[in-house]
């Protein structure tokens, strides 16, 4: 009974903070105190979630999270976004709708050193969507190419994403988490490419000028030292040579020299990116801090392993079990922020995924590619909404374009969730898993 009231009031509470606009760290907080209420005193309730509070931001690994925030405010201000533009134009110039596909190659390129689907979706959409609106492109479907190509970079190395992940999970590799994410990434990318590319054959979009074989060299040069970034991390990581913290840290360094160099920034520009950074992270940490304590109420409560039995009732087939798992998921990102969301749900779905013989490293992918999803819809979908402000498209208009994507990436996230070696195969080859 202690656990159908706290279930109860977990959600309640938590919903309908949400339905009155409140902040979902705050929903988060708030619904686990008082679903703590239920079953401890006020003087325990209050001891124990400062102290789950505290303990959920104490890790080394996460201070990788303000470090790769700032790398990317970093990027987004420095001339990078602008110089890998440039670059994705010459890979995708000769393919009809050649904007929108640069569109997709500059997310992907852009998402993969900052490892933010926002940070994407506002500078390289930000960017061309009025390029876009110059060549007669159709709003609409310039901003659903933007959104549901943004959140790649969620996938692609390196992201927070992974790092938040390792932490709850326990034991799983930072390095192969990274290379899991890459073939699923790219796949993302190329799926959303090949649908821009239908609707663009169709409507006749055209097909940028032909470039210079001197002026496609001269683009690919400047934007070799921005492309470093990901050999030079990445490969450190992977390699060994250093932590993701250290690489993180690494990342800073190597853009504010590019951006320096570039002679994009100035002083004054800098204060405001530490500003911006450190507000994000304060905010990103409190939702990790909140939802540890979130976490850590589910599990004295008993919810996790109500949710557990309940869908282990439904069927022992695990094809099954992991389609459950992905509805919710997918019902969950709907709401629910990728940190929260990889924070509150890592302990309830990895123990029965491995009890059907998934790699922890498979369903951490799993998970972050849901979320990904979550991000393209709403109501608390980041990147839609920052995709449709910078195109002055209102929901409506881009929904039902935005349709064929969604299907497209849910028929790729089922294939990565029942072919382990789309997420597997990367990481065994390197050596990172057995």
């Amino acid at each position: 009974m202690n656990i159908i009231i706290s279930t109860i009031v977990l959600f309640a509470v938590f919903g309908v903070l949400l339905f009155l606009g409140c902040p979902i760290s705050i929903s988060i907080l708030v619904s686990s105190v008082a679903t703590a209420l239920a079953n401890l005193s006020w003087d325990q309730v209050i001891f124990i979630v400062m102290q789950k509070m505290n303990s959920g931001v104490e890790s080394f690994s996460l201070l990788a999270v303000p470090l790769f925030i700032l790398a990317g405010n970093i990027m987004n201000n420095g001339g990078i976004a602008r110089r890998l533009i440039n670059f994705a134009k010459i890979i995708s110039g000769r393919i009809p709708g050649s904007l929108a596909q640069t569109n997709v190659l500059g997310n992907m390129l852009f998402g993969a050193l900052s490892g933010s689907a926002v940070a994407a979706a506002a500078a390289i959409g930000g960017t061309l969507n009025p390029m876009e609106e110059e060549e007669g492109y159709d709003p609409a479907f310039s901003t659903c190419v933007n959104i549901a190509s943004a959140p790649t970079g969620l996938l692609i190395p390196p992201t927070s994403a992974f790092i938040v992940y390792s932490t709850i999970a326990g034991g799983v590799s930072i390095s192969a988490l990274f290379m899991a994410g890459y073939i699923p990434g790219l796949l993302m990318g190329l799926s959303t490419m090949l649908i821009a590319y239908f609707y663009a054959k169709k409507h006749n979009y055209p097909v940028s000028p032909k470039v210079s074989f001197n002026q496609a060299v001269k683009t690919t040069m400047e934007a070799i030292p921005s492309l470093l970034l990901i050999v030079i991390v990445i490969g450190g990581i992977v390699g060994g040579v250093f932590t993701a913290t250290e690489g993180a840290g690494i990342a800073v360094l190597y853009c504010l020299i590019l951006s320096l160099v570039y002679r994009s920034i100035t002083f004054q520009d800098f204060l405001d990116i530490l500003l911006k950074s450190a507000c994000t992270s304060g905010i990103i940490l409190f939702l990790i801090s909140a939802s540890s304590a979130m976490s850590w109420v589910m599990a004295y409560s008993g919810i996790p392993a109500a949710i557990s039995n309940a869908i282990m009732s439904v069927s022992d087939n695990k094809y099954v079990v992991f389609l459950l798992m992905n509805i919710v998921l997918l019902v969950i990102g709907t709401f629910m922020d990728i940190t929260p969301a990889c924070l509150i749900f890592t302990p309830i779905f990895l123990p029965i995924a491995t009890s059907f013989g998934m790699d922890p490293i498979h369903f951490g992918v799993m998970l972050v590619f849901n979320m990904c999803l979550g991000t393209m819809t709403p109501p608390v979908g980041s990147v839609l909404f920052i995709s449709c402000g910078i195109s002055k498209v209102s929901i409506e208009q881009v929904v039902k374009q935005l349709l064929p994507y969604l299907f497209s990436l849910v028929a790729l996230l089922l294939a990565v969730t029942y072919i382990p070696a789309l997420s597997l195969a990367l990481p065994k080859l390197l050596g990172l898993i057995k």
